[in-house]
């Protein structure tokens, strides 16, 4: 095994962390390890604004959820699905594109090319010692986190992600069991076979939170995520992201 599977493996979300900003040399890096991830068809669908103004970051870290270390970071990502270069490209080169923009393939290619770039700079600054927490919280409320971030048509943000120095070094969260992520020349659907190894993935979580929590807490994976499910969350989604000119075909 080597330095970068080590890496990978030991990842887990960090939410605290030290009063130490980035570095601009670290951000640069971080940014061009993003930027190094595979794109689509060389379509580079994303963009990533970077917030060090410690009142935009009160303000997203409210919108988010109250989440405190959307506030109390090193530096604080927000990654966007961005097709609104490719609307000026258009302009540019005058050719019609507004319908591929608002199709549902290009809308996928943006959020595949956003997630690969964000997790190349989630490897890259664990790499160099520095914890990160995806945020997904940030879709309370778009609209709020447009208004902060001044974001145009055709970019909408899909999520934060905070980096800086652990100040606390959180447990590491046990992952489904391998069997259920990983199928060979067909998709197993043993439906009791699965009911079985979920039973036993069950009493890893519930014991997972038990020593977390000091007796507090015993989930199970299936009743955390059923109980998560029964309530649809941000049903406004689909109006905003049409409103916003993606998928719209």
């Amino acid at each position: 095994m080597n330095k970068t599977i080590e890496t990978i493996l030991n990842h887990r979300s960090i939410r605290k962390y030290k009063d130490t900003p980035l570095s601009d040399e670290q951000i640069d890096a971080l940014v061009q390890s993003a930027q190094a991830a595979s794109t689509s068809s060389f379509i580079q669908a994303y963009s990533i604004i970077g917030v060090k103004d410690p009142a935009k970051k009160k303000k997203l870290a409210e919108l988010a959820g109250n989440q405190p270390y959307v506030e109390e970071n090193g530096h604080l990502f927000v990654f966007c699905a961005d097709l609104h270069r490719h609307e000026i490209l258009g302009t540019m080169e005058e050719v019609k594109v507004a319908d591929s923009l608002e199709s549902t393939e290009t809308f996928m290619v943006s959020l595949i090319d956003v997630a690969l770039a964000a997790q190349n700079l989630v490897i890259a600054a664990e790499s160099m010692g520095l914890g990160t927490c995806y945020i997904g919280g940030i879709r309370n409320n778009l609209e709020g986190v447009e208004e902060v971030l001044d974001i145009p048509k055709r970019v909408i943000p899909l999520f934060g992600l905070t980096v800086g120095y652990p100040a606390h070094e959180s447990s590491q969260k046990p992952r489904l069991p391998k069997a259920h992520i990983y199928h060979e020349e067909c998709y197993e659907q043993d439906e009791e076979k699965y009911k079985k190894e979920l039973e036993a993935y069950n009493e890893v979580t519930s014991s997972y939170y038990k020593e977390r929590t000091g007796g507090k807490r015993e989930d199970t994976w299936t009743a955390q995520m059923a109980n998560m499910l029964h309530t649809p969350k941000r049903m406004y989604m689909k109006e905003y992201i049409e409103k916003k000119g993606f998928s719209n075909k």
